[in-house]
Order: structure tokens, then C-alpha cells, then sequence
């Protein structure tokens, strides 16, 4: 195999969809917050995205990705934030061989235990 047919383009949503995975995982996660645009999703097209509250950029050559979560009421918030960003790496770089070069974590809110 030449070094051509090795590469192998991953696109944004499968990234997204290993981050989402990865963060619901977590403890301390209540469920992922949604931005505008999943929200017009939802609302207008009757469906929720697969990779609600993950955006996925690309900055100077490196893949960043934005996690938007609600966390739970009474988890400890930088501890929770520090846990996803190391379990979004883990899981991205083991379904995909890519590095990523930062997990910017938005806590949108927090809900109470069930």
C-alpha cells in the first residue's frame, strides 16, 4: 500500500458522533445541549441530530471540538469538564486514529437528579 492509500478522510459528524458517545458516558453528564442550529433541526425539520451539542472545527491544521453538555446538580463541574475531555480524545483517537488538539467543554446548564 502506498503512503496515498493510507489516507483516509474522516468526516466532522462521524467525530461528532464518537464525542457525543464519549460524553454521555461521563458521570456528571445530565444530557448534551443543543446550539441554534440543532434546535431549527429539531423544531422546523422534526428531528434531533445524532451529534447534538458537538461542534467540530479545524484550526491552523489541528481538529478542536466544542462538547455542550447540562451537567447534573451536585457533580463537581471542573472534574466533569476534565472527564470528557479526556474520554473524547480516548474514544476519538481509538475509533479513528486521530489526534485531537482540544476539547473546549460549554456547560449550559445543570438539572437535577430524577
Amino acid at each position: 500500500m502506498t503512503e496515498s492509500q493510507e489516507h483516509i478522510k474522516v468526516s466532522d459528524e462521524v467525530l461528532a458522533i464518537c464525542a457525543v458517545n464519549a460524553t454521555r458516558r461521563t458521570d456528571g453528564v445530565a444530557e448534551m445541549a443543543g446550539g441554534f442550529a440543532d434546535m431549527i433541526n429539531k423544531n422546523l425539520l422534526g428531528r434531533e441530530m445524532a451529534a447534538r451539542g458537538v461542534k467540530v472545527s479545524e484550526v491552523d491544521g489541528e481538529i478542536e471540538l466544542d462538547v455542550h453538555i447540562i451537567a447534573l446538580y451536585g457533580s463537581q463541574i471542573p472534574a466533569v469538564a476534565w472527564e470528557i475531555q479526556e474520554n473524547v480524545k480516548k474514544e476519538i483517537a481509538y475509533m479513528t486514529g486521530i489526534r485531537i488538539q482540544a476539547v473546549h467543554i460549554h456547560v449550559q446548564g445543570v438539572k437535577a437528579n430524577e
